[in-house]
């Protein structure tokens, strides 16, 4: 989206949330990397900020979002605390899912964060399976669902059995494609027959609105589109966002399968914080980017300070969030 007339407090919190989001990620994979504070993966989204500051920022605190094993940053935009987050990341008490969850499963249902995924389209039916509890609550629960998922999850079978309930029953949820080129180390277009994404959501009877996902202000504006459209009734929706993943699949990951040349346009070209910040850079209270990056990089450091002293979980907990109903073969038949 050109530079003219847009919300320009809205456009400076959005890129104050992205500037968070990459500083956020950039300390867990310090913590990852250097300081192996993590046991597990942690899959960076650095490079698709704008999804989550465009798409997720647009949504109200009490609608429920679904999103991927990379989801920090649609977390972070739907208000959870940094510093619940890097403890879970790291493990520790405090942590929104009480250290048990980890990166991949990060969860805040006092945000309406339903869920992370480590199961590439497993948000999918959770995410239809909200939106039905939303819908038979009755007309006035106006509440909305999104869910974001990458397109390597468009190849799965979930991805046609979620749109497919959606759209039987009409549910309120927003699918939203955040395309980022690549499935782990696989280019996507050359595993996926036809015409992609947004083909397969309009066979299926879904508005589809395909955007450039490392816009954020033609994100806040689609979404919000969609979303009064649901709120209203409309059925469900389609957002394909086209966006690019600067880093690798993982923190640990080299990405040597990316051509060097490509990663580097994008990083020059089309990086989403920069993007909006030129947008913004009009000369009348400009925001100093330097200044933003700073600010976030010492939050993001104090957190991941503060969470590495924080104790692991009491040994007792490990079983407290468990349900026991028993043996299946006497209990459940």
């Amino acid at each position: 989206m050109a530079a003219g007339n847009f919300d320009r407090a809205a456009a400076l919190s959005m890129l104050k949330t992205m500037v968070r989001i990459r500083a956020f990620e950039e300390q867990a994979c310090l913590a990852a990397e250097r300081d192996r504070l993590v046991l597990g993966a942690i899959h960076p989204s650095i490079g698709q900020e704008a999804v989550a500051a465009g798409i997720v920022g647009a949504m109200r605190r009490d609608d429920v979002l679904l999103s991927t094993h990379r989801g920090h940053g649609h977390t972070l935009a739907k208000g959870a605390d940094p510093l619940a987050m890097m403890r879970e990341l790291l493990g520790r008490e405090g942590g929104c899912c009480g250290g048990k969850g980890g990166s991949m499963h990060i969860a805040d249902f006092s945000v309406g964060m339903l869920g992370a995924n480590g199961v590439v389209s497993a948000n999918i039916p959770i995410a239809a399976g909200a939106a039905h509890a939303i819908r038979l609550n009755g007309a006035d629960d106006d509440r909305i669902v999104v869910c974001i998922f990458g397109d390597g999850a468009v190849n799965r079978g979930p991805f046609l059995e979620g749109l497919n309930w959606a759209g039987i029953f009409h549910l309120p949820i927003l699918f939203v494609c955040e395309d980022n080129v690549y499935s782990a180390t696989t280019r996507t277009a050359e595993v996926t027959a036809g015409d992609g994404p947004g083909a397969r959501a309009a066979a299926l009877g879904l508005k589809v609105v395909e955007v450039d996902g490392n816009d954020a202000l033609a994100l806040r504006e689609a979404t919000g589109d969609l979303t009064a459209g649901l709120r209203a009734g409309s059925g469900p929706a389609f957002l394909h966002a086209r966006t690019y993943r600067q880093s690798g699949h993982t923190s640990f990951d080299p990405a040597a399968y990316r051509p060097a040349a490509e990663v580097d346009s994008m990083r020059q070209s089309n990086d989403p914080i920069r993007r909006l910040a030129e947008i913004l850079n009009d000369g009348s209270g400009s925001p100093d980017l330097e200044a933003l990056l700073a600010e976030a990089e010492n939050e993001m450091a104090s957190v991941l300070a503060e969470a590495a002293a924080t104790p692991f979980p009491a040994p007792a907990t490990a079983f407290s969030d468990v349900q026991d109903i028993g043996s299946p073969a006497t209990e459940a038949f």
